[in-house]
């Protein structure tokens, strides 16, 4: 028996098959697709590149398997968070989905910010930011009224898939909670919140359990994807939750810091405990009784991207081992060298798109293995303030480290020294895959609980120890680096508007 498990992430679907008895990966297929920028600060993507980019990858995903595509029991859902997709009275997208990492609602977001942070507190699960749900559909609202006028339903990413599949459109808790609309406390849509964007509940999708089968694969969809009609759909989660699920972390005492294009930091939680600064987020997990925080940079490995590209070695097939190299041979602070990686603006804890990236303390002896360190570092730096935050709301027993950079041995021993104290190296991959097949392994009854799912998953062995050699030079890099944005940012704000 076997489950099928779908991502929609921002740059492209993860399709993965897995034995459904030992949690094994049997096979896993990519396809990737561009996000569109008409303008700056616009990022859109076509849903169609996300439902034909699910129909190679679960297609090639069961003819690498080599099983009888009769015994997928079940398929759950994950997929990128905060974005839009409207829909008419025909179900079909009326424009472009906007995703998360798109900017075009910061008057949206200061207009909501005059609120006031006390009274956004009672209701909301962290700050209004551009790109999430909310925020977006005001600015719909505003320059594209027609589009809501004729607006049916808004969905999420995952969740134009799920309508694709079962023909049934809905949310979950988990993606309706990173709206921006969703009362986390009662896990209903919040008329105040609604109110104060301005906005219809007429046009917000049903919330389910993420674990709840809400359909079934019909006869169109099993016969674009290669698979018997009739296999259950479950709602999924968010890719944050899912990707937690993927490692187990379902329960209190463990943050999870990972690296990837941005960077996020995730902690279960057993009540929603908001932060009264809202400086991040708490969110719905994907398992009921259970909730997270959520704090978020938005330039973590792409920043090491920028750099590879802008040193002219995107075509080298060993550019990130390269870097990885030459950051590895430089000293601790680069020689005297930090960057802030704000390069698309920042989320944690600035809430700020229009902050800026810099190198500070160039000097003409700096070449690429000091540029590379500093970005490893200030990235490092970023989630460093993401952790701490949300060690706030409950001191974590250990740090599990994920993502691409864990690929680089001086990017996991830099994590270790500047967040001072030992990580464990998170073990397997594409675990935001395997979080939703063990979702709709739960739904569908192959497991009793989600505790016998996860002890099936692969758990972290690997412990890298902090250099206490670096960790008081890093402590005092990070004072420098915390302080530079508050004395920068009217001039990241002036030169942006020139930009």
């Amino acid at each position: 028996m076997y489950l099928l498990g779908i991502d929609i992430g921002t740059s492209s679907v993860k399709s993965l098959l897995l034995a459904a008895d030992s949690g094994r990966s049997l096979a896993s297929v990519t396809q990737e697709y561009p996000v569109h920028q008409p303008q700056p600060g616009y990022a859109e993507q076509d849903p169609q590149d996300w439902w034909n980019a699910v129909i190679h990858t679960v297609r090639a995903t069961v003819a690498q398997a080599a099983i009888p595509a009769e015994q997928i029991a079940g398929i759950g859902l994950s997929g990128q968070m905060h974005g839009v997709v409207c829909l008419d009275n025909g179900l079909r997208p009326l424009r472009p989905a906007i995703i998360w990492a798109d900017t075009r609602s910061k008057p949206q977001v200061d207009e909501l910010l005059r609120i006031g942070i006390t009274e956004l507190a009672a209701h909301a699960p962290g700050p209004p930011a551009a790109g999430l749900m909310g925020p977006t559909l005001m600015w719909l609202q505003a320059h594209e009224p027609d589009t809501l006028t004729h607006t049916n339903v808004v969905l999420l990413p995952k969740d134009y898939i799920r309508l694709k599949l079962t023909g049934e459109p809905g949310t979950d808790i988990s993606d309706a909670a990173a709206s921006w609309l969703l009362d986390v406390r009662s896990g209903g849509w919040s008329d105040w919140l609604i109110e104060q964007c301005g906005l219809e509940s007429r046009y917000l999708p049903r919330v389910d359990r993420s674990a709840e089968i809400v359909g079934a694969v019909t006869a169109g969809a099993a016969d674009a994807l290669g698979i018997p009609a009739g296999i259950p759909v479950v709602a999924g989660c968010a890719d944050q939750p899912a990707q937690a699920l993927g490692y187990g972390l379902h329960q209190p005492g463990t943050a999870l810091v990972t690296t990837g294009t941005g960077g996020q930091v995730f902690m279960a939680l057993n009540q929603p405990l908001i932060d009264p600064k809202m400086r991040f987020y708490v969110f719905s997990h994907a398992l009921p009784g259970r909730w997270y925080a959520a704090a978020a940079i938005l330039t973590g490995g792409l920043a090491l991207r920028w750099l590879r590209d802008t040193l002219g070695l995107q075509d080298r097939p060993d550019a990130y081992a390269h870097l990885s190299a030459l950051a590895a041979d430089t000293p601790p602070g680069a020689d005297g060298l930090i960057f802030l990686p704000y390069l698309t603006g920042e989320r944690t804890p600035h809430m700020d798109p229009l902050a800026s990236g810099l190198f500070l303390g160039l000097r003409l002896h700096h070449h690429a293995g000091h540029l590379a360190r500093a970005v490893m570092e200030g990235v490092t730096y970023a989630l460093w303030e993401c952790l701490t935050l949300v060690s706030e709301l409950h001191p974590p027993e250990r740090v599990i480290i994920s993502g691409g950079a864990t690929n680089s041995p001086v990017w996991r021993q830099i994590q270790a020294d500047i967040f001072n104290r030992p990580v464990w190296l998170a073990q397997g991959e594409n675990h935001a895959c395997v979080g939703a097949a063990l979702l709709a392994g739960l739904g569908c009854g192959i497991y009793a609980s989600f505790d016998e799912a996860a002890a099936l998953l692969p758990q972290p062995a690997t412990q890298v120890e902090p250099d206490r050699g670096h960790t008081r030079f890093y402590a005092e890099q990070r004072e420098i680096y915390r302080g530079l944005y508050a004395r920068l940012k009217d001039d990241m704000h002036r030169l942006s508007a020139r930009g």
